[in-house]
């Protein structure tokens, strides 16, 4: 919670190799840490800067124990993909909701930005169960709509939750998205709410 990524390093390979199961150490450490900063975001007694340290210093963990997930046969909850909009250059958001949600236990394809509807196509035809769109410029929002428009032409599509400083949930509803998250530990309220 501190963004102490060489202590989270130096106790995550410790309870490795002590033997501790890599499940534990992910949920009952590393998602309810990331849970109560999350929480702590939503309540405004953190800000945007230690939510990223927070993250950063939670991916340095999950770099060690991925590898292990993956051999213990440890499935995700389902997969994500992530993407800025086509025109927005813009990535802090987007970053710590990947992480965020990666770290609650989902697959997370991250399509990086200035996204156009074939990378979310091609995210959703690799098995991407819902997509999350973001935006920071106003002049970008309308691209938000042609992915909805895309996807809800299309039968059994990927759920969409769109999210940025200056979307609103009246825009989600707008558009037609099946849910906004106005911050990176709501996504995930939000996520789990759409793939229920």
């Amino acid at each position: 919670m501190a963004g102490k990524r060489e202590e989270v390093v130096e106790v995550v390979q410790k309870l490795v190799d002590d033997g501790t199961d890599v499940k534990e150490i992910l949920n009952d450490s590393m998602i309810a840490a990331m849970r109560t900063i999350g929480d702590r975001f939503s309540r405004n007694e953190v800000y945007v800067p230690q939510m990223l340290v927070a993250a950063r210093a939670m991916q340095a963990g999950l770099d060690i124990i991925a590898p292990m997930l993956a051999d213990s046969g440890h499935k995700p909850i389902g997969k994500v993909a992530i993407g800025t909009v086509k025109g927005d250059l813009h990535d802090i958001g987007k970053n710590l909701v990947a992480i965020m949600v990666k770290g609650a236990g989902y697959e997370v394809v991250d399509l990086g930005v200035d996204c156009d509807v074939s990378k979310f196509e091609a995210a959703e035809q690799d098995g991407a169960q819902a997509l999350m769109l973001s935006a920071l410029l106003t002049t970008t929002m309308p691209y938000m709509k042609e992915i909805v428009q895309h996807f809800k032409a299309k039968p059994d599509a990927p759920k969409i939750i769109i999210g940025g400083a200056p979307v609103t949930q009246a825009y989600a509803d707008e558009i037609g998205a099946d849910a906004y998250s106005p911050d990176a530990n709501k996504a995930i309220s939000a996520l789990e709410a759409v793939l229920a």
